[in-house]
C-alpha cells in the first residue's frame, strides 16, 4: 500500500524561509506524479507545485518566484522549499501523488494518494 508522509512544517515569522518534504513508499515503479497542495480551512484544497512522472515541473504563478519544488536524490521524495513568506500562506500543506498528472495536474482529483498534512502558520 502507497503511503505519503509531509514533514516540516512549523511556525514562521513573515519574510521567513520553510522546507516541507514529503515522502512516498510502496510503489512498485521508481517515477510518479508529485504534487503539492495547501488548504485554509472553509476553502478549497489549492495546487501549489508538481512534478511529473517524466520530469516536468509545474508551479502556480501566485508562489513563482518565492517558492521552489524539487525531487530528492530518492526518486519517492518531494521537496518544498518556501521563502518569503507572508501570512497568506498560512495554510495546511498536503503532498499528493498517482502514476502521471499531466495537463491535469492542478486538479487534486487527479491525485489517488495523499498525506496527513502539515500545518505552516507565518505570523509575527
Amino acid at each position: 500500500e502507497v503511503q505519503v508522509v509531509e514533514s516540516g512544517g512549523g511556525l514562521v515569522q513573515p519574510g521567513g524561509s520553510l522546507r516541507l518534504s514529503c515522502a512516498a513508499s510502496g510503489w512498485t515503479r521508481s517515477w510518479f506524479c508529485m504534487a503539492w497542495f495547501r488548504q485554509a480551512p472553509g476553502k478549497e484544497r489549492e495546487v501549489v507545485a508538481a512534478i511529473d512522472s517524466d520530469g516536468q515541473l509545474s508551479i502556480v504563478d501566485s508562489v513563482k518566484g518565492r517558492f521552489t519544488v524539487a525531487r530528492g536524490n530518492a526518486t519517492n521524495t518531494l521537496f518544498l522549499q518556501m521563502s518569503s513568506l507572508k501570512p497568506e500562506d498560512t495554510d495546511e500543506y498536503y503532498c499528493a501523488a498517482t502514476w502521471a498528472c499531466g495537463q491535469g495536474w492542478r486538479a487534486s482529483r487527479v491525485y489517488t494518494y495523499w498525506g496527513q498534512g502539515t500545518q505552516v502558520t507565518v505570523s509575527s
